[in-house]
């Protein structure tokens, strides 16, 4: 599926979401204090968005995603091709324990088939007192926002993509896997269950996205 839509991923994210997973990712980066030097695994990154965006704040920022076609697509775009990008299963992963000062897995963890085993070793790969921060979309506080969001998710996300994306069935599962995921205390609560501590949270955009930050205890 993620093959399928890696060709116009990128421009389709950014319509879909109307320019704000720009301002997302880089909160992301913002939250994980990643600096000159460090070495930052960007887990489910697809194209390599993210990667490029902690590259840019000094960090040496690995790319590892499940679907080679996102890979190939990412490695295609001229001003990523400098980025180390790694074929891996996030609940297999193929690095050495405690390899990583950080890791950020930006909308990404709710499309795991293992959701807890990712969390699991995305603690091994990380050496004692480094951070995680996930970046994933979450459920909005207010209730008549959430209304309005969820009716946007369910009938215009789908045919916003029809127009824009490379496949747009794969949009449909976006919408019905946002619908599904926990909200932001129950995710919290499972992060400190599989090997992380001091988790805490921050909305963005009224709840639509949820940064998840912890450390390595």
């Amino acid at each position: 599926m993620f093959d399928g839509v890696a060709r116009r991923y990128d421009v389709t994210n950014t319509v879909l979401s109307f320019g704000l997973d720009r301002r997302w990712r880089h909160r992301a980066r913002q939250c994980l204090l990643a600096g000159p030097g460090e070495r930052v695994l960007d887990l489910a990154a697809g194209t390599g968005v993210s990667t490029a965006e902690l590259a840019r704040g000094g960090a040496f920022a690995v790319a590892c995603d499940f679907s080679l076609g996102m890979l190939r697509a990412g490695r295609a775009r001229k001003h990523r091709r400098h980025l180390p990008f790694v074929a891996g299963d996030a609940t297999r992963l193929p690095f050495a324990t405690a390899s990583f000062d950080a890791v950020v897995i930006s909308f990404g963890l709710r499309n795991v088939v293992d959701v807890e085993a990712a969390l699991r070793e995305m603690a091994r790969v990380v050496r004692p007192g480094g951070r995680l921060v996930v970046c994933e979309f979450s459920r909005p506080t207010w209730a008549p926002f959430r209304a309005l969001y969820l009716n946007y998710l369910m009938r215009m996300l789908p045919a916003i993509a029809r127009r824009v994306s490379s496949n747009a069935d794969a949009y449909v599962y976006l919408a019905e896997s946002i619908r599904a995921w926990p909200a932001q205390q129950a995710l919290a609560a499972t992060i400190a269950a599989n090997g992380w501590t001091s988790v805490r949270y921050r909305n963005l955009t009224g709840g639509i996205v949820a940064l998840h930050m912890a450390e390595r205890g």
